[in-house]
């Protein structure tokens, strides 16, 4: 269920400036998800969100590592990506629940494959793609879909 409507993103520059000024208003134990197909934009907000918070470094999607942490900014930065995850007990033995303790910012790619994990008052966006671009929204946390 849409929370926001559906704002057009142009490009990787809209993409870069949507993700700055949603992450100069993150906050200590913030829970970002985003949710969308391959190359929707996911890794590119993420960069975003990181240059809003200060962040100044390479920013690449953990999709082989499972997470990437990032400390040179304002707040700690814990970004996850469920793709290749296949069981939930991969992300407890990666210690889930002690980046969610910590304080920083967890930013979740395809958060959708386990949304039983986040916690309530996880800010979820959903990206798709249109032509001329992407679309993004901010949603309410779905069901898990079996």
């Amino acid at each position: 269920m849409e929370i926001g409507r559906w704002q057009h993103l142009e490009g990787p520059k809209e993409t870069l400036d949507f993700g700055r000024r949603l992450g100069k208003g993150l906050e200590a134990g913030d829970v970002v998800a985003l949710e969308g197909d391959l190359g929707a934009g996911k890794t590119t907000l993420t960069k975003g969100l990181m240059e809003g918070l200060g962040y100044e470094g390479e920013v690449t999607s953990p999709t082989f590592s499972l997470v990437q942490e990032y400390g040179r900014g304002r707040l700690e930065v814990f970004h996850f990506d469920f793709y290749r995850v296949e069981e939930m007990g991969e992300l407890f033995e990666l210690g889930w629940d002690d980046y969610l303790e910590r304080g920083g910012v967890l930013i979740v790619e395809w958060p959708n494959l386990f949304p039983e994990l986040l916690p309530e008052g996880t800010r979820w966006f959903q990206l798709r793609h249109v032509e001329g671009g992407r679309e993004v929204v901010e949603i309410k946390k779905p069901e898990r879909a079996d």
